[in-house]
C-alpha cells in the first residue's frame, strides 16, 4: 500500500476527474497495517469505498477476516471503467489479477508494482531482472499485460 498511497491522495485530490474509488487492503495480522488512522479518514471519504481485511486476528478485531482478494467481489464497480493499482507479495497480486479478470476486469487496465532486489538503479548489475524487463529502469510499476506471462513463472 505504501507504493500506491501517493495515488490515492493524487485521486482523491482531482475528485471531479474521476468516479468511485475503491481501495481493498489486507494484512497477515491487524498490527501489520499500515496508515491505520488514514484508513480510517479515508473510509469518511465520499466516493471512496474502503474495505480492510487481515488473514489473522484475535478476539478484539471488529474487521473482516481472509485474504485481501475475497473483498474484491464485494467492491462496486464496472469492469471496463475500472483501473486497478496492485502492491503486495506477488502470489497475492496474481490472484487478485485472476479475481479481477474473473469480474471482467482486462489486464491491459490492471497495474502492479513489482519490488526487486535492486543494487545498481541503472539496470546493469542484473539484481532485478523480470523476463527482459529491469525493475529498476523499467519499472516498478508495470502495466499488468506486459509482465502476465512472467507473473505466471516461478523464480523468475
Amino acid at each position: 500500500m505504501r507504493r500506491f498511497r501517493p495515488a490515492l491522495y493524487r485521486l482523491l485530490a482531482e475528485r471531479a476527474r474521476y468516479g468511485r474509488l475503491a481501495l481493498a487492503c489486507g494484512a497477515r495480522e491487524p498490527a501489520q497495517l499500515l496508515f491505520r488512522r488514514e484508513l480510517e479518514r479515508w473510509r469518511r471519504e465520499p466516493g471512496l469505498q474502503v474495505r480492510v481485511t487481515v488473514d489473522a486476528a484475535g478476539p478484539d478485531w471488529t474487521g473482516e477476516v481472509g485474504v485481501v482478494t475475497k473483498l474484491l467481489p464485494k467492491l462496486r464497480f464496472d469492469p471496463s471503467e475500472c483501473v486497478a493499482m496492485m502492491c503486495g507479495p506477488e502470489l497475492m497480486m496474481r490472484l487478485a489479477a485472476r479475481t479481477l479478470a474473473d469480474l471482467g476486469v482486462p489486464a491491459s487496465r490492471m497495474w502492479v508494482s513489482l519490488e526487486r532486489s535492486m543494487k545498481c538503479a541503472v539496470g546493469t548489475c542484473g539484481h532485478c531482472q523480470f523476463g527482459p524487463h529491469f525493475v529498476c529502469r523499467d519499472g516498478p510499476v508495470f502495466r499488468l499485460d506486459a509482465v502476465e506471462r512472467l507473473l505466471a513463472g516461478r523464480e523468475i
